[in-house]
């Protein structure tokens, strides 16, 4: 019986921060960056699927026009972040926005410029749920970094305290001793595509 009850959950959901202008990459957007043959915002929302991730949320920002007809987004909830210039709290919010109309009970948060976190680290990040009340991250060395799991019930507390670049920094730190921490250094690399010395990382 417990099987059928399992089956019959909502599955977590893939929430993909993918507004970035790319400043530091000559306003590239990341979004559009190449990386095994298709465009990173494409390749990040496969690695979320692969992970375990049910339904994919994407908040689109700089060039949202253009990311839309270059890459497959289909299959995706495809949202558009007015004020991404404002930093990554106001993509996480509308995020949340939208989940918060959905009958997902959580969250998987990934960044579009971090290809070195693959569909392994999201499966490790995804058996820390538990309840909507959950709160995950994976660590690397100790580190707390991406992905992020937020159970349904701290939405509404995480969008209020996400401002600028910080995100969810302040919600984590003020509730430190309430996460999972999911080692992933192993299996996974949590770089940054930055700089132009960065695109190395893209194939």
């Amino acid at each position: 019986m417990d099987d059928l009850n399992d089956k019959a959950k909502p599955p977590v959901a893939g929430l993909l921060l993918a507004a970035g202008g790319g400043r530091r990459l000559g306003g590239r957007p990341k979004a559009l960056l190449t990386h095994q043959g298709r465009p990173l915002v494409e390749y990040a929302v496969g690695v979320l699927r692969e992970g375990g991730c049910g339904q994919v949320h994407v908040v689109l920002g700089a060039s949202a026009a253009q990311v839309r007809e270059h890459a497959d987004l289909s299959g995706c909830v495809v949202l558009d972040n007015p004020d991404w210039e404002q930093g990554m709290g106001s993509s996480l919010r509308v995020g949340l926005a939208s989940l918060a109309r959905t009958t997902a009970p959580a969250a998987l948060v990934s960044l579009v410029d971090q290809p070195g976190i693959g569909a392994a680290a999201v499966a490790r990040v995804l058996t820390a749920y538990a309840s909507p009340s959950s709160l995950a991250t994976a660590t690397y060395d100790g580190t707390r970094g991406h992905p992020v799991l937020f159970g349904a019930e701290r939405w509404a507390a995480i969008g209020a305290s996400a401002v600028g670049d910080r995100g969810a920094r302040a919600y984590l730190a003020e509730h430190e001793s309430e996460i999972t921490r999911v080692e992933c250094a192993d299996i996974a690399e949590p770089y940054d595509i930055d700089t132009p010395d960065d695109l190395r990382h893209l194939e």
